[in-house]
């Protein structure tokens, strides 16, 4: 791998985003209704790759059971506002009403409201209860507190996300979280990260993650490469993943952990790219934040914004351009790939002559 000096002392290499990147079509090309968008995680299927990010503009119970009616992943956030109030809507009214110059304070004021393991446990037998997946998430700090909670309140996948992740965490300070251990102990599937190198991946992998977040999250809302310096191209970060999931697959004897890209994905053709560079699916977030039904009615923000000591996000406002269903699988009235989701992946897809996820990984892709 080619490096560059960037001075006497220190040399690196080239990265790349989603926008120094496009998909090539081939010779053939084929219908989109011959394309098939399932993928499946541990025993869980589901009908297109695009998971809802569990963030609280996006994720309530209402909208996360409407989107898995939808036919994808949904995730909701265990240690949001939905599990430190019990009616949160004064809370939400409080953040529609904040402006740029207090909605930091706005958000470290709401979220310090403790979080409470009933509230925790009847969420997750909520979405239960309606009959779908059940998807939670708690960060990595949280995870040892809460994960018994998810466990015995009936959640099928958990997932531990954060704006960084170790597979052991080193601290001189009390108990910590070794994911190897912890993932033993569980009877469900974890996807755990975010993680954006090949060694950073391949460490999660052997932990017994079942799928492995690529990326910071929340690339529309967090400013973690202005506060801490952080950030990894994300066409690279997915491919470097994805050749450490090639490696694993070799090393364990067959054992196939799914590569999931979170974060730079604002359009259907970004959603195309991270699929073209080697993702199994997406997380995303900002495209589902402009629903009209979501509940943060067009704005959008992630948990790392109200962190009490060191923020490292904003509340961005996008506006409303449609309903979850529309924003999904449309009908669109927008040519800017805002709209109809699984329908632009799925036509990208057929246009470049594959009909499923995992062969369209080995399509084409070319430098702008």
């Amino acid at each position: 791998m080619t490096e560059i000096e960037i001075g006497r002392g220190k040399s690196a290499r080239q990265a790349y985003s989603f926008d120094d990147i496009s998909v090539a079509p081939s010779r053939r090309t084929r219908d989109a209704e011959d394309v098939s968008m399932s993928w499946k995680i541990d025993a869980y299927t589901f009908s297109h790759p695009i998971v809802s990010a569990p963030m609280d503009s996006v994720a309530s119970p209402e909208s996360v059971i409407a989107l898995a009616g939808l036919g994808g992943l949904s995730v909701l956030d265990l240690e949001g506002l939905w599990t430190r109030y019990e009616d949160p809507t004064q809370a939400y009214e409080h953040i529609f009403a904040s402006t740029k110059a207090d909605a930091n304070k706005v958000l470290q004021r709401l979220y310090a409201e403790p979080i409470k393991p009933e509230l925790v446990a009847a969420r997750v037998r909520q979405l239960r209860d309606a009959g779908i997946t059940v998807a939670g998430a708690l960060s990595p700090q949280l995870t040892l507190k809460f994960h018994k909670t998810l466990v015995d309140a009936g959640v099928d996948i958990f997932v531990i996300r954060g704006t960084t992740l170790s597979a052991e965490h080193v601290s001189s300070r009390g108990e910590v979280l070794n994911l190897k251990e912890l993932i033993y102990e569980l009877d469900v599937p974890v996807i755990a990260g975010g993680v954006a190198t090949y060694k950073a991946a391949l460490h999660l992998m052997r932990a017994g993650a079942a799928g492995v977040l690529v990326g910071f999250g929340g690339g529309a809302t967090h400013t973690s490469a202005d506060v801490l310096g952080l950030k990894v191209p994300m066409a690279t970060a997915v491919a470097d993943v994805a050749a450490a999931r090639r490696e694993y697959l070799d090393e364990s004897g067959g054992r196939y952990v799914h590569v999931i890209a979170d974060g730079a994905m604002g359009r259907s053709g970004d959603i195309v790219k991270a699929l073209a560079c080697g993702a199994d699916a997406v997380m995303v977030g900002s495209p589902l934040a402009r629903a009209a039904d979501a509940p943060g009615r067009g704005r959008h923000w992630g948990r790392e914004a109200a962190h009490r000591d060191l923020p490292r996000g904003h509340i961005a406002d996008f506006g409303v351009v449609g309903t979850l269903a529309e924003i999904m699988t449309g009908p669109s009235r927008t040519a800017d790939g805002t709209m109809n989701l699984v329908g632009a992946v799925q036509t990208s897809i057929a246009k470049c002559g594959y009909n499923n996820l995992k062969d369209f990984q080995k399509v084409e892709i070319i430098l702008n």
